[in-house]
C-alpha cells in the first residue's frame, strides 16, 4: 500500500511554519495519523547540512554548492524516511520539498530548472508530492507581515529582488503543474489560510 505524501511551499515570511502547527491540532485532534517532517532536514546528517546552508556566515558558497547540499540533504531524507513510510501506507507531510529548489536554486540563483531536475533526479523520478500546498503570498507582504528579513539565515538576507524571483518560480511551477499544486490565497488571517488548507485536503481524499 503507497501512502500520501503532501509538501508545503511558498515564500520567506508567508506563514508555511504557522499553518503547519494549525494543521497538525486538525489532525491530532481529528485521530488523524502522520508524520510530519522538514527541508532541509528531518535526519541527522540532513540537519547538519542544513546548518551549513543557511549559516548566515557561509556567503562565500556558490549557488551550484547551494544547491547540490540541497540535493544532498534530500536524497537521505528520502531514503531514511519517506520512501520507508510511504511504503507502509503513512500520511507523510514535508515542510519544503524540490520544488523550493526549483524555485530558490532554479529561477532566483539562475541555475535554470534543468540543472535543479538532473541533481534532484532520485526525487523527481521516483518521490514527487501527490499534493503541494502553495501558500500564495508575494514577499513584499510577506516580510511586512514578519516584521522583517533574518539577519542569521543567508537565505532569508538575499534582497527582496531576488525573494521576488523566488515568488516568480513559484507561480510558474504552479502553472505548469496545476494537477499537484493547490494554490492557497494567505492573505487572509492565519484561521482562514487554515480553514482552506484543510478543505483542499478533505476534497482531494488526504484525510
Amino acid at each position: 500500500m503507497k501512502g500520501k505524501f503532501i509538501t508545503f511551499e511558498g515564500c520567506e515570511g508567508v506563514g508555511k511554519s504557522r499553518q503547519i502547527k494549525l494543521l497538525e491540532e486538525y489532525l491530532v485532534k481529528n485521530g488523524i495519523q502522520y508524520y510530519l517532517t522538514r527541508e532541509p532536514g528531518g535526519t541527522e546528517i540532513s540537519e547538519q547540512i542544513r546548518a551549513i546552508i543557511l549559516d548566515g556566515k557561509n556567503l562565500a558558497m556558490t549557488d551550484e554548492c547551494e544547491a547540490l547540499l540541497y540535493a544532498a540533504a534530500r536524497v537521505q531524507l528520502i531514503k531514511e524516511e519517506i520512501e520507508p513510510r510511504l511504503k507502509r501506507g503513512e500520511l507523510v507531510f514535508c515542510d519544503r520539498y524540490v520544488d523550493s529548489s526549483l524555485a530558490y536554486q532554479g529561477k532566483a540563483r539562475g541555475l535554470g530548472y534543468d540543472f535543479i531536475r538532473n541533481i534532484n533526479a532520485y526525487a523527481c523520478d521516483n518521490f514527487m508530492p501527490d499534493l503541494t500546498i502553495f501558500l500564495n503570498l508575494s514577499p513584499e507582504d510577506a516580510f511586512k507581515r514578519k516584521g522583517g528579513a533574518d539577519s542569521a539565515d543567508r537565505l532569508e538576507i538575499s534582497g527582496m529582488e531576488f525573494h521576488k524571483r523566488v515568488y516568480a518560480g513559484y507561480l510558474e511551477l504552479a502553472g505548469k503543474n496545476p494537477e499537484r499544486f493547490a494554490v492557497i490565497d494567505a492573505s487572509g488571517t492565519k484561521e482562514q489560510t487554515s480553514g482552506k488548507i484543510v478543505a483542499v485536503l478533505k476534497e482531494k481524499g488526504i484525510i
